[in-house]
């Protein structure tokens, strides 16, 4: 299935964008209903993306049970959220304490997107390009691996500044290639991958261990602080595994070609968490 070209600007200031979301803003103000979309826009026509295959540290999320915005190490969550805004060609990019984008340089930049649908939360799925598209504005175009390499989403897992995280609906072949990219900022140690624990694993003692110290997959981190946030400032993970069961994140393991859930997936002893698989080897189901 083709995607459709959207040409549009890119624009941050008053945003929150991080290492895997920004803002964009169609040329055609109805450009998403007319690609038959359903994506949430603002009263302007912008739209939130979500970068399909990546996933970078957060540095906003905002747990299920409340108690405010938390973020990952922030030396590894700022540098992804950096690298985005350069890609798309921002400069002298300046935030409040809230992360919201005060001033910018310039307050706009050209860009295109290539995408197919739209998330549950209404965020456009896409791969993101700055410049000239290759293609007419809401056409249907074929997208090799040898694009998708050029894309801002491969770009940030090529610099090593965020996790792969595939979703059902990325067509193998462009998977195949952001993978590539991933074996090789880990294989020259680039970005976060020397302070990666999620495989290797790590001791949660609380939840400044999620927040301050272990650089672990996104969506680990945030099943481990909406599970922490439902302790009442109980570390004790003895129900993490049920916790997980409950959510029912579905998944394939590439490498053994099965079907389970992310639970299963998930060590849990005592104290002490790892993923099983490299984050590459796993498709989550689209919700």
């Amino acid at each position: 299935m083709p995607f459709t070209v959207i040409t549009g600007q890119y624009r941050i200031v008053g945003a929150q964008p991080d290492g895997d979301s920004v803002r964009f803003y169609p040329t055609v103000r109805d450009a998403f209903d007319r690609a038959r979309i359903n994506v949430r826009t603002n009263a302007a026509g912008g739209a939130q993306l979500r970068l399909d295959g990546v996933d970078a540290l957060e540095t906003h999320y905002a747990p299920e049970s409340g108690g405010g915005s938390l973020g990952q190490p922030a030396e590894f969550a700022d540098a992804a959220a950096a690298r985005l805004l350069e890609v798309l060609g921002f400069e002298k990019v300046r935030r409040n304490s809230h992360q919201t984008v005060t001033s910018a340089t310039p307050a706009e930049t050209p860009g295109y997107i290539l995408t197919q649908f739209a998330d549950q939360y209404g965020r456009c799925v896409s791969f993101a390009f700055a410049g000239a598209a290759p293609a007419a504005d809401l056409s249907s175009f074929h997208l090799t691996p040898e694009h998708v390499l050029t894309s801002a989403n491969s770009v940030l897992l090529n610099d090593g500044v965020a996790y792969p995280t595939y979703y059902s609906k990325l067509f193998a072949d462009l998977r195949d290639a952001m993978t590539g990219a991933v074996h090789s900022a880990r294989e020259a140690g680039r970005g976060l991958w020397p302070s990666d624990r999620t495989t290797a694993g790590f001791t949660v003692k609380g939840r400044e261990t999620l927040t301050d110290e272990a650089v672990i997959l996104p969506k680990l981190f945030r099943r481990l602080v909406d599970y922490l946030g439902l302790n009442d400032g109980d570390a004790s993970l003895a129900g993490l595994p049920a916790f997980l069961a409950s959510q029912n994140d579905r998944l394939w393991i590439i490498s053994e070609g099965r079907a389970t859930g992310f639970d299963n997936v998930i060590q849990v002893s005592g104290q002490d968490v790892k993923l099983l698989y490299p984050p590459e080897d796993l498709v989550f189901v689209e919700k």
